[in-house]
C-alpha cells in the first residue's frame, strides 16, 4: 500500500466544439499540458459524442476524460454526469428542486460544531482543567440545535402556562388536500394552523363562556418522514369565564368528537375559499366550481382529530410540549445503518400494535436518492413560524397574575443535560480565556488541508 499522496491538478466542466466551447479537445488538451495541468474534464451540453469518436485518452501527459453536462427539461438545473456510455433521456425533470433553505439547513448542518464555525475555550480556575465548546449552527432543523433550543423555550414557557389541565390535541388533513398543500405551502399551512387553534377556542367560548390558551406546533412529516401535515396542541382545558373574569377549569373531558371533526373541516375549508375567491391558491382547477367539487368529494374523506386525555400540572404540560415542539424531524439516534448508498432508521408503526396496544417499532431502508429528498422536504420556509400561540397565549393582556404558573408551583421542570463549564474535580464554574473564529473561506481550507497532506506525506 502507498505511502504517499499525490497532488494532480487539472480542470472540471469543460466545453468544446462539441457544444458552446470555442476550440476542438486536442486544441483545449494542448494548452492545459502548457499551462501544467494533469487533466481536463469535458461537459459539453447534452452529448457524449466526442466519447464516441474515440477522444477520450491521453494528450501528451495530460489525460481528458468525456463526460456531459445534463440539462433538466425546464432549464433550470445541470448536472456533470461521468462514466456513461449514452446519453440519458432529455425530457428527464427532478422530482422537486432544491430549495434555498433546504441548502441552507444542510450546509449550516455540515458544519456545526466544527471548527468553520469557531471554538470557545474555558478554563478552571482552581486546577485548571481545560473545556472547549465548539459553535453551534443554530439551524431549526439541526436535530442537536433544535434540542437544545425546545429545551430552553420550554423553560420560558413555563411562566406563560394557566394553572389549569391541558390537553394535547392533534388535528390531521386528509392526505388528497398534500398536492394543493405542497403548491400553496406557506399560505394553507398557516391556514391549518389557525384553523386548528380556532376550533377549540370558539367551541369552548360558546359552550362554557371561557377565554382559553392555545399552543399550535406544526408538523409535516409522519413516523416514515412522508409529508403528512397536522397540527399538535396543547390547549388550556379551562381559561378565563368572560363574565366574572375568574379563572375556570373544565371539568368534564368527554366531547363529541363528530360535531368537533366537523367543526374543523368547516374552518379549514372556509379558509381555503376564501384564499381561492382572493385568487391567492395556485391550482389546476378551471373553474370555482370545478373548484368546490373536489372540495365536496374530500368532505367525504375522515378529517382526523385526536384528544389525549387532560394533563394535571403545568411542569408536566411543558415536558410534553418539548417533545412535539421545534425538534427536527429525524433524531441522530434513531438512524440505525448506513450501509453504501442506503440508510436505515427507526419509526413507529401506529397501525400494527403489540398485546400492550402499543405501535411496533420498524426499521425503514431507504435509498439516498428518496431519503434526502424525503428529510429535506420538512426544512420550513424562511421566516415561517412553526410554533404559534393563540387566545390568551398570544397575548396576557389584562390577565391576573396569579392565574399563571410560577416557578415555586408544582415541582421544577430539570433537563438530564450536565453542565459541561462546571469542573468536575473542582466543582468550579470555568472562565472563558479564548475565542477562536476561522475566518477563512472554503476554498482556504481546502488549500490548507491540501498543503499539509503534501508536507506529511512527502518522501
Amino acid at each position: 500500500m502507498h505511502d504517499q499522496l499525490h497532488e494532480y491538478v487539472g480542470v472540471i466542466h469543460v466545453h468544446s466544439t462539441y457544444s458552446d466551447g470555442s476550440r476542438p479537445i486536442h486544441e483545449i488538451a494542448t494548452i492545459a499540458g502548457e499551462v501544467g495541468l494533469d487533466f481536463v474534464m469535458f461537459t459539453d451540453h447534452n452529448t457524449l459524442q466526442p466519447k464516441r469518436d474515440g477522444l477520450e485518452g491521453w494528450y501528451d501527459g495530460v489525460l481528458v476524460a468525456i463526460g456531459y453536462e445534463i440539462n433538466d427539461v425546464d432549464d433550470l438545473n445541470h448536472y456533470l454526469a461521468f462514466n456513461l456510455e449514452d446519453e440519458l433521456p432529455a425530457n428527464l425533470s427532478p422530482k422537486e428542486y432544491v430549495k434555498p433553505e433546504q441548502l441552507k439547513a444542510v450546509n449550516a448542518m455540515r458544519v456545526c460544531r466544527t471548527s468553520v464555525l469557531g471554538k470557545r475555550t474555558y478554563a478552571c480556575p482552581d486546577c485548571g482543567e481545560i473545556t472547549e465548546v465548539y459553535h453551534s449552527c443554530k439551524n431549526r432543523f439541526c436535530p442537536t440545535c433544535s434540542w437544545k433550543d425546545t429545551m430552553k423555550w420550554a423553560k420560558r414557557i413555563k411562566s406563560k402556562m394557566l394553572k389549569v389541565k391541558h390537553r394535547h390535541i392533534v388535528c390531521t388533513l386528509p392526505h388528497s388536500l398534500h398536492p394543493l398543500i405542497k403548491r400553496n405551502e406557506q399560505l394553507l399551512l398557516s391556514s391549518l394552523m389557525r384553523a386548528s387553534a380556532a376550533t377549540f377556542t370558539d367551541w369552548i367560548m360558546n359552550k362554557y363562556r371561557l377565554k382559553i390558551g392555545v399552543v399550535v406546533v406544526l408538523h409535516t412529516y409522519g413516523e416514515q418522514k412522508d409529508y403528512h401535515p397536522h397540527a399538535h396542541m396543547i390547549v388550556s382545558w379551562g381559561g378565563v369565564h368572560i363574565n366574572t373574569g375568574k379563572l375556570k377549569e373544565i371539568e368534564e373531558e368527554f366531547v363529541n368528537y363528530k360535531f368537533l371533526q366537523k367543526k374543523f373541516r368547516c374552518k379549514f375549508e372556509d379558509e381555503l375559499v376564501s384564499l381561492n375567491d382572493k385568487g391567492k391558491l395556485d391550482h389546476d382547477f378551471s373553474n370555482r366550481q370545478n373548484f368546490m367539487n373536489h372540495l365536496k368529494q374530500i368532505n367525504q374523506q375522515d378529517w382526523v382529530l385526536h384528544l389525549e386525555p387532560a394533563i394535571e400540572t403545568p411542569v408536566e404540560v411543558i415536558r410534553y410540549i418539548g417533545r412535539y415542539s421545534k425538534r427536527a424531524c429525524l433524531s441522530e439516534y434513531k438512524i440505525t445503518e448506513i450501509d453504501g448508498e442506503y440508510i436505515s432508521f427507526r419509526y413507529k408503526d401506529y397501525r400494527d400494535r403489540d398485546e400492550n396496544k402499543k405501535p411496533k417499532e420498524k426499521i425503514l431502508r431507504l435509498h439516498y436518492s428518496e431519503f434526502f429528498p424525503r428529510l429535506l422536504q420538512h426544512v420550513p420556509a424562511k421566516y415561517f413560524r412553526i410554533v404559534r400561540y393563540y387566545s390568551l397565549y398570544s397575548n396576557h393582556g389584562n390577565i391576573a397574575e396569579e392565574y399563571f404558573y410560577r416557578e415555586n408551583e408544582n415541582g421544577e421542570l430539570t433537563t438530564e443535560e450536565n453542565d459541561i463549564l462546571v469542573c468536575e474535580h473542582c466543582q468550579t464554574r470555568k472562565i472563558q480565556i479564548k475565542i477562536y473564529f476561522d475566518l477563512r473561506g472554503r476554498k482556504e481550507r481546502t488549500a490548507y488541508k491540501t498543503m499539509k497532506y503534501k508536507k506529511k506525506y512527502a518522501a
